[in-house]
């Protein structure tokens, strides 16, 4: 029997976290194998590793204890890659070669596969004096500009995708433009933005007072607080963004604050991080921990959760030891407080099988109980390591006991502490979970709601057919194992049945427990009220919440699409497409479009001419040339039109040279055309080819190529608005894209990006 619970997890572990050769050539014969090398790589730094790798290899079998991706795909390779997701760089030094140096330092994380973050706040204000000079600052947009343009190019480069995340202080000088600057949606597309929100600002909001807005002791000019605070709300429901972080809280309740100011994050928001932090994650699943599911006895026992729990901090805390790091002082700061980010997944599942309704007090005390559990055994666990192998270098006994955290933990795991000292100074955190929780079977991700119960996935098979195979929430597919097409529960909900103060609720209740942040999207709908928006943000702040983040469909950042009163034309209908076994002869004239690219990397332009055939009175694309004056790309601008050329003559659904086309990446770098990031020059001739069948009728919307047959997904029935999950995927075409834990996630493909 297969490791894997659905076809999609087979494919997102070959594609993602099988090791092979540098020519491809698969190492890991199966997902056994994949285990085996992380428990080895994993038990190699105990004094008897022989001992400790079949403990390692029993919490990861069934998928029950899920190392993040870096570590699975990493661990035991002896590839110089990280083994840590998160770090926060250096402070920027407000100077030239300061903010320089910096940029560098993140170049060489992004190369070896970290996301990062930064505190742009430390920049002066744009139109401050540069004293030397005779210039005036340009301000922190413009250096975040550069990092931007910086992270595409090292993503073109074939590294793993770039994530960033920039934050800004409330205060600070240029926050109105920080806040804004999401509204070009051409800008800044590879950071999230999130905004520095302190305690003193939301008294001034409560209380319609002043706000200054600071820099290096000068107050440049006076706002008013909640007039900042509806133009940040504003921004967010407009676009998505900024989301807010309550960086007081933040500090006030860490563990470290005697060590250590934080002012940024990683890009998800989960990991809250000094300067040159780093933290690494994992996580338990909770969807494959549930006994006797479905049932009056349903429940997880709480003592395999306890013990589950100390075999993932042992093996996280060995990660520290074990992994590579991009700059010497990331190894410095991880191995002098040896942070770990432990957490869960599959959590909407395991209380839907436990019949409790997301979002429900039941399922918000549940919650809470898990993840109390969890803590105890972290910290209670990381005590006997302290005992076993040392505290972390900066503990200081006074300060973690005083720890609001440790201060909630039971009386005999601070017993612990108190006696043995702690081996991590922190030790819990909520990540996103995306293609790890695909890879263990489509677990709902993180502490997120089910997004959907099932849906259909199109998969291109070698010889050009197109199979269909549904896709399955784990739970769901749990319930139809034991009961077959018996109508589901009602404790199944998924996110478009939540209102968003179950999401609220859910995050509230498990941020008591996690001693760093939540990774949590909470999804409203498009037509939420501004003043019922608003609303979220405050329930976060005033339910003890780290931070916010929302997603409402919007027009920047896609999803929302008017429909048309008039009838879709003829040619979109599946008569449409005409299967033909040999190439038709050329007729003498053929109606066609002359399309030019200007490429922004090449000197000469480009000029493509599609000509179409007409076949029972629709038209359909017979031949394509593509023609430039820059001789050095004549042979393959000659081999591409014979090519597709010949495509189109066989007939047929010739649709998937769209997608296939615009999923080149040139390693040499895209570019941004007309405000969209275009990977290639190729995929640039594949948009020109699909905005030619769509306005022939041969498409009938941008996106419907590569594993999405030619068919509208809207209803021309309807002349309203009609909002869709989220924007088409860049990887497949796929309309099924949604906002989870902070990451644009595709259901049908597997791809994520957070950033």
């Amino acid at each position: 029997m297969s490791a894997f619970a659905a076809p999609i997890a087979e494919q997102i572990w070959d594609m993602k976290y099988r090791l092979k050769s540098a020519d491809g050539t698969p190492m890991d014969a199966d997902m056994a194998a994949t285990w085996d090398r992380v428990a080895k790589a994993l038990a190699a730094p105990e004094a008897d590793p022989a001992a400790w790798q079949p403990r390692f290899r029993e919490a990861l079998d069934g998928f029950r204890f899920l190392p993040a991706g870096r570590i699975v795909a990493g661990a035991g390779t002896d590839r110089a890659v990280t083994l840590f997701n998160c770090f926060v760089m250096g402070t920027i030094e407000d100077s030239m070669s300061g903010i320089f140096g910096a940029l560098r330092e993140a170049a060489l994380t992004l190369q070896q596969g970290g996301g990062i973050g930064y505190d742009f706040s430390t920049i002066r204000p744009k139109g401050a004096q540069v004293e030397g000079v005779a210039a005036d600052a340009s301000g922190p947009l413009s250096f975040m500009d550069v990092w931007d343009a910086m992270c595409r190019t090292i993503m073109s480069a074939g590294s793993r995708r770039g994530a960033m995340m920039a934050t800004l202080r409330c205060d600070h000088p240029d926050i109105e433009e920080f806040v804004a600057a999401k509204a070009d949606p051409a800008r800044l597309r590879m950071f999230n933005l999130s905004v520095l929100v302190t305690d003193p600002f939301m008294d001034a909001v409560a209380g319609d007072g002043e706000w200054p807005l600071v820099f290096g002791g000068r107050t440049y000019r006076t706002v008013r607080a909640r007039a900042l605070w509806d133009a940040i709300m504003r921004a967010t429901y407009d676009y998505a963004e900024p989301g807010v972080i309550f960086i007081d809280r933040i500090n006030a309740a860490n563990n470290l604050s005697y060590a250590e100011t934080i002012a940024a994050t990683n890009p998800c928001g989960e990991q809250p991080l000094p300067p040159y932090g780093a933290c690494l994650l994992g996580s338990l699943n909770l969807a494959r921990l549930v006994e006797d599911p479905f049932t009056g006895d349903a429940r997880i026992d709480t003592n395999k959760l306890a013990d589950l729990t100390a075999t993932a901090i042992r093996m996280m805390d060995n990660v520290v030891d074990a992994s590579r790091f991009p700059l010497p002082q990331q190894a410095a700061e991880a191995r002098a407080k040896r942070r770990i980010g432990l957490g869960v997944t599959g959590l909407a599942d395991a209380l839907a099988m436990c019949g409790l309704r997301y979002g429900s007090p039941e399922a918000v005390d549940a919650t809470g109980d898990w993840l109390r559990v969890i803590a105890n055994a972290a910290y209670r666990t990381s005590a006997g390591l302290a005992a076993e192998k040392g505290s972390f270098p900066l503990y200081d006994r006074d300060a973690i006991l005083a720890a609001p955290m440790v201060q909630r933990l039971d009386p005999e795991v601070r017993a612990a502490i108190a006696e043995h000292g702690l081996r991590n100074a922190l030790l819990t955190s909520i990540a996103p979970t995306g293609t790890i929780s695909l890879l263990a079977g489509n677990v709902s991700s993180g502490i997120e709601p089910i997004f959907a119960q099932e849906y259909t996935r199109k998969v291109l098979q070698p010889d050009g057919t197109r199979t269909e195979e549904t896709v399955r929430d784990f739970a769901v597919a749990e319930w139809r194992r034991l009961h077959g097409r018996t109508p589901l529960p009602e404790a199944f909900v998924s996110v478009a049945d939540l209102a968003p103060a179950d999401h609220v609720a859910m995050q509230a209740a498990a941020q008591e427990w996690v001693d760093s942040s939540i990774s949590k999207t909470i999804n409203v709908p498009a037509e939420i009220g501004f003043e019922a928006f608003k609303d979220v943000y405050l329930q976060a702040w005033e339910t003890g919440c780290k931070g916010c983040t929302t997603y409402r469909p919007n027009e920047v950042t896609g999803s929302v699409l008017e429909t048309a009163s008039a009838p879709p034309p003829e040619a979109a209908s599946e008569a449409q497409v005409v299967q033909m076994f040999a190439p038709l002869d050329r007729p003498a004239a053929l109606t066609g479009e002359t399309y030019k690219i200007k490429w922004p990397q090449s000197e000469h332009a480009l000029y493509i001419t599609i000509n179409d055939i007409q076949i029972d009175g629709r038209r359909r694309p017979f031949e394509i040339f593509v023609n430039s004056k820059n001789m050095e790309h004549f042979a393959w601008t000659v081999a591409l039109t014979r090519m597709i050329s010949a495509v189109f003559r066989r007939g047929g659904d010739v649709s998937f040279v769209v997608e296939e086309l615009k999923a080149v990446f040139d390693p040499r770098g895209g570019a941004w055309v007309q405000g969209k990031y275009v990977p290639s020059i190729l995929a640039a001739i594949g948009g020109v080819i699909e905005r030619h069948m769509i306005a022939t009728g041969f498409l009938a919307g941008e996106g419907l190529g590569l594993k999405i047959d030619p068919a509208d997904p809207r209803d021309h029935s309807a002349t309203a608005a009609v909002t869709l999950p989220g924007p088409t995927c860049p990887n497949c075409g796929s309309f099924d894209v949604h906002m989870a834990e902070g990451c644009a996630t595709c259901a049908n493909c597997g791809f994520s990006k957070c950033g």
